[in-house]
């Protein structure tokens, strides 16, 4: 078991994110809850007691995340953990050139550029306390090509390339910074993926047979935490095993 840690959660208020804040809090961390999702975040908070503060947050604004050090409650910080998680895949499951371009670009806007910003707002804190550990949750399509995935690839794929060169830069620190690959997982994304079509969102987890939950990711993260400090996880990927 780790010491207590001051964490900053992205994408907080579903999914993965969710069961994150769970672990952590359970695990006697503090978190800070960051989402766009105001008020599920709230509920989240009150559930969680008062080891996790909300804060609303949309990772795409760049003035709110520019003064995000100053936006933390004294006793949650400084951070120590930041866990990069906000992300999205709307209007997803479409060949590239039949899709909307707008939805292109807000999903590289949030899952590479929205998580870029937040790595960005902690680190100088970080490197001048020569402590901190930065952990993206990325995705198996980081690695692996899906058709009509090209632009959530393309933005997990940068998410490894950056987190590569991050731990290449901080090398000389004892700053560590990890990336988890998680392969397909049942949240809301998919129900995002088609824009609120819960029927479509289900049939398409159903034609795989295998998916994980999110809690077999937040036990992942919680396992590369709980490691001493001359341990560091670079890289997990995470797959179901199938179902069938």
């Amino acid at each position: 078991m780790t010491e207590p840690l001051l964490v900053f959660l992205t994408g907080a208020a579903g999914g993965i994110g969710k069961a994150t804040a769970h672990s952590l809090v359970a695990a006697g961390h503090k978190v800070v809850l960051a989402d766009r999702e105001g008020d599920s975040l709230r509920e989240l908070a009150e559930e969680l007691g008062p080891n996790a503060t909300p804060l609303t947050l949309n990772v795409t604004d760049a003035a709110a995340v520019s003064n995000l050090r100053e936006a933390i409650p004294a006793d949650f910080g400084p951070i120590d953990v930041v866990i990069n998680n906000a992300g999205h895949h709307l209007g997803g499951g479409t060949k590239f050139a039949e899709g909307p371009v707008d939805d292109w670009a807000s999903i590289i806007e949030t899952n590479l550029i929205g998580l870029m910003r937040v790595a960005h707002a902690f680190l100088p804190t970080m490197i001048e306390r020569n402590r901190g550990h930065i952990v993206n949750i990325s995705s198996i399509n980081a690695l692996r090509i899906v058709p009509t995935m090209a632009p959530y690839g393309a933005s997990k794929a940068g998410v490894h390339m950056l987190t590569d060169t991050l731990r290449a830069e901080l090398a000389d620190s004892d700053i560590k910074v990890t990336e988890i690959h998680p392969g397909l997982t049942k949240t809301n994304i998919q129900v995002q993926r088609f824009r609120g079509d819960v029927e479509k969102a289900k049939n398409y987890l159903e034609r795989f047979r295998m998916y994980l939950a999110p809690e077999d990711i937040a036990r992942s993260v919680m396992f590369v935490l709980d490691q001493p400090a001359h341990v560091q996880i670079a890289q997990i990927v995470v797959l179901p095993t199938d179902r069938g």
